[in-house]
């Protein structure tokens, strides 16, 4: 979406699969470039900003629970420029919230993020008042509407695909590492029983790979 002029893209992550800062740059690249057009300089391309909220603890030498990263000379820490802005907050750093947060409003929309029970929501409503009870029946609205069941649903189905090619793909390669390995012990002139004492296999399985 665009906000002043600028472009700002929101993420929610909910699990760290382990190349988050990976995946996050990337988004800001696809933000950042595709608002090129045709004929146009680059001096013309906005200001792009990535908002990153995340389940899980990705800084481990910070205990803070905002950090944002943008183009720095290395010893300078000169800014090459400003049409780069990656922000990420730590949900698992997010303190309690409490009365005394009533006007704290990022807390709070972080908090309404990190929510899940109806009592937890409700808490958020009574310390935030008019505007976090606007939220909440927001958030509800959405989950409760067809569009959202469907695309939870679609990625649910995604991610169970993804699990399922990861598992071929991990069996293709042992299955691949185990003929190459007896194939080796083969070319080395060790016998089938010997190959099959090695690579803890059956004999039969090793007159399999080596005929195939």
């Amino acid at each position: 979406m665009t906000v002043n002029g600028e472009t700002v893209n929101l993420e929610v992550q909910v699990d760290d699969e382990g190349d988050y800062p990976e995946r996050s740059l990337y988004y800001w690249a696809k933000c950042y470039s595709r608002k090129l057009a045709e004929g146009e300089e680059y001096k013309e391309l906005p200001r792009t900003i990535c908002i990153n909220i995340v389940a899980f603890k990705m800084f481990k030498d910070t205990k803070d629970l905002h950090s944002e990263f943008r183009a720095l000379e290395v010893t300078r820490h000169t800014e090459l420029t400003d049409k780069m802005s990656l922000h990420y907050f730590e949900l698992k750093k997010l303190p309690e919230v409490t009365e005394a947060d009533a006007g704290n409003v990022l807390k709070l929309w972080l908090a309404l993020f990190q929510a899940e029970t109806d009592e937890e929501m409700e808490k958020l409503v009574k310390i935030g008042g008019e505007l976090m009870e606007q939220a909440v029946q927001g958030y509800k609205s959405v989950v409760v509407s067809e569009e959202f069941k469907v695309l939870e649903s679609m990625r649910e189905r995604a991610r169970n695909n993804e699990i399922a090619a990861l598992s071929r793909a991990r069996r293709k390669a042992i299955t691949e590492t185990k003929r190459k390995f007896v194939q080796n012990l083969h070319d080395m002139g060790l016998s089938t029983d010997n190959i099959a004492k090695a690579a803890d296999i059956s004999e039969t399985e090793v007159k399999n790979i080596l005929n195939s």
